[in-house]
């Protein structure tokens, strides 16, 4: 285990390892995962807090007209997680709600070994209200929020203690954590037997904290009434200085965690500009995200890769030099990962997709500015491009929020449209988007499509796992796509200007373009050529945009400046 007198403290709302333990909803929570996973690659003193949600996120259904239908997960943490016997309290509301934690541990390529501590209310000595606090994720008002952003911050801080991790570095991810910061200026006040935070009190914490915003849009910023977080959390010197948490009565959780961090980034190079201009005046740095390497790449290349590079799990830089290997091998590992996807759509939802077949995944969050149907904006053109270059079928997968009316909608429309387009283009929407799922999706699609509207999209991780398997993408250029697309050689870009509806009629008709002039017939007409790209893609993006790099980026930036 890495030395407890030396912990990186990683504060994350959400994590997630595998299907079977679904204490995740998305992006953010697969990152931690593979961001512990990393960490314990690279033997850093690494330990990670998040809440233990025993009705998981949801589980979804669609039922014959599109509508998504929530249903809570059955799991037991008992049965896969430890429990440790640590109790701590935090005040809330005027009475201590106890919390206990269940523990993960996650080993390395090298034997290291990392805790992940799951933090859970729902113990006899609490109300029955309090219980609930920890049931399930991003759910309830703005009151539940608060309360278990507390249990996240002031708790995961005291239960850290407990189980006698000596916290060096606390790494918040979005502001969910902010409540940390006051749990440290507290520790120090009552040590140093006074009432107001000073430059000295300040620095106290600000020496031990860091912070990474993951979202480029003001409402992705949690932002609270002030008198409702005293009245909640209780009082605190801190809720009295507007200059330090925000404007007025609104505490805004990323502007206290930027006033109290020693180092601030955002996730891809254009999101910190983009940061930087939503909080003006705080010096806000670019660590691109990756993904873990040896989680996301599918049997079949990891056959391929053990043969051509067999330290790649542990260098993953080493994947570059699959730049030399044979086309008819990248082409035969590709088939084998297809042919699994394709088996498990059959056995899923009984619809059988050719393998011969040119095959467009998009896989990702349901919601409005992702685009996730501009594929189907115009049926006529999708049809007459598979009629005078080439058949696709495209496979469809992820879940809109509940409370997301609009995401909730474009998938019945996505449904309607696959009824619409059969027989002539195969249109499937995979119910229940979850790890075990992508981790097909990303290794059996020939093209990897993501059409966020700029700049919205953070960084993205999904095209990065695609690229470890050697598959391409097609990308409005945003997030880590900027970094990523060398256009012709690790994909293709969705080009197009103008704003609204006009820069979404732009990006679709050069999506269409690409595929009907550049991406089919390379793919049906000279399958060695695309299998060059699909090469590149993995030697190229699937070597660098990796959690092996971003996490030494952060030991180097950030944990050990």
């Amino acid at each position: 285990m890495p030395n407890r007198n030396n912990t990186i403290a990683y504060f994350s709302m959400e994590i997630g390892l595998e299907s079977s333990i679904p204490t995740y909803s998305g992006g953010l929570g697969v990152l931690a995962g593979d961001t512990i996973r990393a960490a314990a690659d690279l033997g850093l003193p690494f330990a990670a807090v998040t809440l233990l949600y025993r009705e998981g996120y949801f589980r979804q259904k669609i039922d014959e007209r599109g509508r998504q239908i929530e249903e809570p997960v059955a799991w037991r943490p008992e049965e896969r997680l430890e429990e440790m016997p640590q109790r701590v309290h935090v005040p809330l509301e005027g009475r201590n709600v106890y919390v206990r934690c269940f523990r993960l541990m996650v080993t390395g390529h090298g034997g290291a070994k990392v805790p992940i501590y799951f933090l859970d209310t729902d113990v006899a000595e609490n109300d029955p209200r309090d219980r609930m606090i920890t049931h399930a994720l991003y759910a309830g008002d703005t009151d539940h929020r608060i309360r278990q952003e507390a249990i996240l911050g002031i708790g995961g801080r005291r239960m850290l203690r407990a189980v006698t991790h000596d916290v060096t570095c606390f790494h918040m991810n979005e502001g969910h954590a902010f409540l940390v910061i006051i749990e440290l200026l507290s520790e120090y006040l009552a040590r140093h037997d006074q009432m107001h935070v000073d430059s000295a009190c300040a620095a106290y914490a600000r020496e031990r904290c860091v912070f990474t915003t993951h979202t480029p849009i003001p409402a992705g910023h949690d932002r609270f009434n002030i008198h409702r977080v005293r009245d909640i959390v209780g009082d605190h010197p801190v809720f009295h200085r507007p200059d330090l948490y925000g404007d007025g009565e609104t505490l805004n959780t990323t502007v206290l965690a930027l006033n109290f961090t020693r180092f601030a980034n955002g996730v891809a190079r254009r999101h910190a500009e983009v940061s930087r201009e939503m909080f003006p005046g705080y010096a806000i740095a670019p660590i691109t995200n990756g993904v873990h390497a040896s989680t996301w790449v599918g049997p079949s290349f990891a056959e391929l890769y053990d043969r051509h590079v067999p330290q790649w799990r542990q260098w993953n830089s080493d994947l570059r030099l699959i730049a030399g290997v044979n086309e008819q091998e990248i082409l035969a590992a590709h088939a084998g990962a297809k042919q699994s996807l394709l088996g498990f759509i059959r056995d899923q939802m009984g619809v059988r997709l050719d393998p011969g077949v040119f095959t467009v995944a998009f896989a990702r969050r349901a919601t409005a500015y992702k685009r996730p149907s501009m594929i189907l904006s115009d049926l006529a053109r999708l049809r007459h491009i598979t009629r005078t270059v080439g058949p696709v079928q495209v496979i469809y997968a992820g879940k809109a929020h509940p409370h997301d009316g609009r995401g909730k909608e474009i998938i019945a429309e996505i449904v309607r449209a696959s009824r619409e387009l059969r027989g002539e283009v195969e249109v499937v929407f995979v119910p229940n988007y979850d790890i075990e799922l992508a981790k097909r999706y990303v290794a059996g699609a020939d093209l990897w499509l993501n059409n966020p509207e700029p700049p919205l999209e953070a960084s993205g991780t999904s095209g990065m796992k695609a690229a470890l398997n050697g598959v391409p993408s097609l990308s409005t250029m945003d997030g880590w796509w900027i970094e990523g697309c060398a256009e012709g050689v690790t994909g293709w870009a969705i080009e197009g200007e103008g704003e609204g509806e006009s820069l979404a009629h732009a990006h679709a008709q050069s999506l269409y373009d690409k595929l009907q002039h550049v991406i089919l017939p390379l793919y049906y007409r000279d399958r060695i050529g695309y299998a060059r790209v699909m090469r590149r893609a993995a030697a190229l993006n699937g070597s660098y945009f990796t959690t092996e790099r971003m996490v030494r980026e952060y030991a180097l930036r950030a944990y050990f400046p």
